[in-house]
């Protein structure tokens, strides 16, 4: 933290601008040296900067210099805007190197001084890196949303009632002889009862948060030329996937990302289900491998879409197993006289991956299926594995607390199910627990 850290914030490559960053104490100083010239915080100005050791010209800059703690890091803070062109770059960037206390900065070190700071907790920090590598609109919002502290409240507000708890089971086991209300551990059972309840619905949210950030998974399912990698090429606009009425021409399974009313999608297209094709040896090994793939692939997707070839005069039993309440029926082909699925499956849908007719009609039925998932909640969407496995952490210590036989044992869980939170947010803190005791009790008269 004595260290003063440089790098480019902006990415590589030749740009109009170029905005290399410094943080730490030596940052101001570093500026003077550059440009003989004193600043004024947070006020933009055209400066020409100069190696001190050579006199020689880097660039004519814009510098926007920040005091802390008033500046992202919550450090003294130096912003160089300078022209993006490789060679600038590479001599600003040499130049700090040769600065008294200033080095190149490590991954992820301005957030984390910004953390160490107190300038986000470890959710903000989190949702920084969610929101450079948001691709649509929707996990933008969600990173947005997080960044600016949607759930770092509603942790808050749990660590802060649980701190309460604490402090008053605590305040029953440590000052005994005093005048303090009688039976408060039991009193303390209805509050414990309701945060663990909270907690558990948060946990129970379909995973939305998470398959935001990932994506969500569409298979493309169905028999061996039923039109699944031209409805795959259709869908993303260009040829992902290689097209052939050869059966068996798609082995491995093929993904492509796509933006879908806001939402990431990554589409799947697979192998053709021919379950009596699987077999261990020659060619047949290879397609059965794949065959394989695509069985295992439909268990685990959010959503199915099971493509049925309509020129065919039976449908596909080994399609029409894998149907849930997950799967969107359509009928390739429905140029070449498909209508008659239509009495066979509910809600059917006609399609033609070679003309495009009905893909709006498709596209509109997975848009649905995907907001069903992301239905609004009246709290924020856990983010990570990481939340969810301190959260489960928290609530089963609370459910422990709720039985527990001894005062001394709710006590303990209260505080392992504050700190799992804490550890969440990054701010694990019992050492307050004491203004608390002595903010609701007469102790000590």
């Amino acid at each position: 933290m004595t260290d003063t850290i440089f790098a480019l914030s902006t990415p590589t490559g030749r740009s109009g601008i170029a905005v290399i960053r410094a943080s730490g104490l030596s940052s101001w100083e570093g500026l003077k040296n550059l440009t003989g010239k004193e600043f004024t915080e947070r006020t933009a100005r055209l400066a020409t900067l100069r190696d001190p050791e050579t006199k020689f010209t880097i660039d004519r800059a814009v510098v926007l210099p920040f005091r802390g703690p008033e500046s992202f890091t919550g450090e003294d803070v130096v912003e160089y805007h300078v022209h993006g062109g490789r060679a600038v770059i590479d001599s600003l960037l040499a130049v700090l190197a040769r600065q008294k206390n200033h080095r190149m900065a490590e991954p992820g070190e301005f957030t984390r001084r910004a953390f160490e700071n107190g300038k986000l907790d470890l959710t903000a920090a989190e949702a920084v890196a969610d929101l450079i590598n948001a691709e649509t609109e929707a996990q933008k919002a969600q990173a947005i949303a997080q960044m600016e502290g949607s759930l770092a409240r509603l942790y808050s507000a749990w660590t802060n009632g649980l701190k309460k708890l604490l402090a008053h089971a605590e305040a029953d086991l440590e000052f005994p002889d005093e005048d303090l209300p009688g039976g408060i551990a039991a009193q303390l059972l209805p509050e414990i009862e309701k945060i663990s309840a909270e907690i558990s619905a948060h946990l129970d949210d379909n995973r939305r948060g998470e398959r935001l950030r990932d994506g969500i998974h569409v298979a493309v399912i169905g028999a061996p030329n039923a039109g699944k990698s031209s409805l795959v090429n259709a869908l993303a606009q260009r040829d992902v996937a290689i097209v052939s009425d050869i059966p068996g021409t798609t082995r491995d399974i093929i993904e492509v990302h796509l933006d879908l009313a806001g939402y990431p999608v990554i589409l799947a297209d697979t192998a053709g289900l021919r379950p009596e094709q699987l077999s261990e040896s020659g060619h047949d090994k290879i397609e059965s491998e794949g065959i394989r793939r695509a069985l295992s692939r439909a268990q685990s997707v959010d959503i199915k879409i099971l493509l049925f070839d309509g020129t065919t005069t039976s449908f596909d039993d080994a399609t029409l197993k894998l149907a849930d309440d997950n799967s969107i029926i359509a009928v390739n082909k429905s140029d070449s006289g498909a209508k008659k699925y239509k009495s066979a499956f509910h809600e059917t849908i006609l399609i033609s991956a070679q003309t495009g007719a009905g893909l709006d009609d498709l596209l509109a039925a997975l848009t649905v299926k995907i907001k069903n998932i992301f239905r609004p909640s009246e709290t924020p969407s856990l983010t990570r594995h990481r939340h969810r496995a301190s959260l489960e952490e928290a609530r089963n210590a609370l459910t422990r607390a709720v039985g527990a036989k001894l005062p001394e044992l709710m006590a303990e869980d209260l505080r392992l199910a504050m700190r799992a939170i804490g550890r969440v947010t990054g701010r694990v803190d019992v050492e307050d627990l004491l203004d608390v005791i002595f903010r609701d009790f007469c102790i000590g008269k």
